[in-house]
């Protein structure tokens, strides 16, 4: 089995997947590639069980064809929306079946593909059937050309995370260790992007002239912007610390998450979570990591890579929209403490309400690799 995942957030999406698959099926070979650098490195930090990682190689014919000689995999897995014509057409053509897990169409790639139906008709035709998140994803996959007999909604394998439980003793641990006092009110954003950091920095500032123990923590989306983050924060005459630099007794008013793979982890210690890549438009990220702690999630109003999750947290009352500097100062410092600990409760139990997709998908895994491309129970 080939398994093919873009970047971080797809591989963090297929970690549960792969472990069952792994448990359920020991014996099977599971090989897994990756498209970007960060990808790759948290591949092998978090998929211990897969057999070997490697880059998605370049999509030439002669390349792929090369690699599933080499490989000689039953089934190809494929996540979210990524789309190469000669490594679909490989798969479809040396193996048993290709699969899409966790698909989804954002508002974009769906004006592209309308734009070229006919070609984009002609790449979706290779993959055996479609495993999507909700139903607009297959409404729109349905107005590409994709008949619907092979397009089923899952869910959202996002919502299936394992992530540190962080007992009580382990948060009060991490506190420690970065130095946060007894009663501060701590934010992380997390994810961020370039153009999210003056809001965030200008409504913290307004907010601190109320609250002077609030502290920020801010997770850029790439770590390699850590200096370019530092030097804004800095302009704002904050006391700045990066996570690599911080040591207990260190005081901060920032600090800058400089790592990978410590994001969730770090929502723990949070009262309140912004996830980034919204207030530009980027589409945002991950919402399900600080929903996971129970914490108060708020975004900007660009979710589009999340829409339908935006929305059902939204509805719930575990999520809300920030707009205005207004509101980012709101979400930093509430008037009503005791409302964010209620949306932070219906964070938690809104996400176990969405789980489920993984067991749905191993049922497609199970049906093609017994080579039937739609055989097994009929749902969504």
């Amino acid at each position: 089995m080939w398994v093919h995942a873009v970047s971080v957030g797809e591989v963090l999406s297929l970690q549960n997947l792969i472990s069952q698959i792994k448990k359920k099926y020991p014996e099977w070979v599971v090989y897994f590639s990756c498209l970007t650098e960060n990808g790759f490195k948290m591949a092998q930090e978090k998929l211990k069980g897969v057999d070997d990682i490697f880059f998605v190689p370049l999509d030439f014919r002669c390349i792929v064809r090369k690699f599933f000689h080499r490989l000689n995999p039953d089934l190809f897995i494929l996540a979210e929306s990524e789309f190469w014509p000669n490594l679909l057409r490989e798969a479809k053509r040396q193996t048993k079946g290709v699969l899409l897990v966790n698909g989804r169409i954002s508002s974009r790639s769906f004006k592209r593909h309308k734009a070229c139906r006919y070609f984009s008709k002609r790449l979706l035709s290779q993959v055996s059937l479609f495993l999507v998140q909700t139903k607009k994803d297959k409404i729109m996959l349905g107005e590409i050309g994709v008949s619907p007999h092979i397009i089923r909604i899952a869910g959202n394998l996002k919502a299936e995370i394992k992530l540190p439980k962080m007992e009580q003793e382990e948060v009060k641990g991490l506190k420690q260790s970065i130095n946060i006092p007894e009663g501060a009110r701590v934010v992380v954003a997390g994810s961020v992007r370039r153009g999210e950091e003056e809001p965030l920095l200008e409504a913290f500032s307004q907010a601190r002239q109320a609250n002077p123990d609030l502290l920020l923590i801010l997770a850029p989306r790439h770590p390699e912007r850590t200096a370019e983050v530092e030097k804004i924060c800095l302009e704002y005459s904050f006391e700045v610390r990066k996570r690599t630099a911080a040591l207990p007794g260190m005081s901060w008013d920032i600090l800058i998450l400089d790592t990978l793979g410590e994001l969730a982890k770090f929502y723990s210690v949070s009262d309140a979570a912004f996830v980034g890549g919204s207030l530009v438009s980027w589409g945002g990220h991950n919402l399900l990591e600080p929903a996971y702690y129970g914490k108060p999630v708020f975004f900007g109003p660009h979710m589009d890579n999340f829409a339908h999750l935006a929305e059902i947290f939204v509805e719930a009352g575990a999520a809300r929209v920030v707009r205005t500097r207004k509101d980012l100062v709101k979400m930093f410092s509430p008037q009503d403490k005791s409302e964010h600990l209620e949306m932070g409760q219906k964070a938690k139990s809104t996400l176990c309400s969405l789980q489920g997709a993984t067991e749905k998908t191993l049922q497609a895994i199970d049906s093609l690799m017994g080579g039937q491309s739609q055989g097994g129970k009929e749902w969504g």
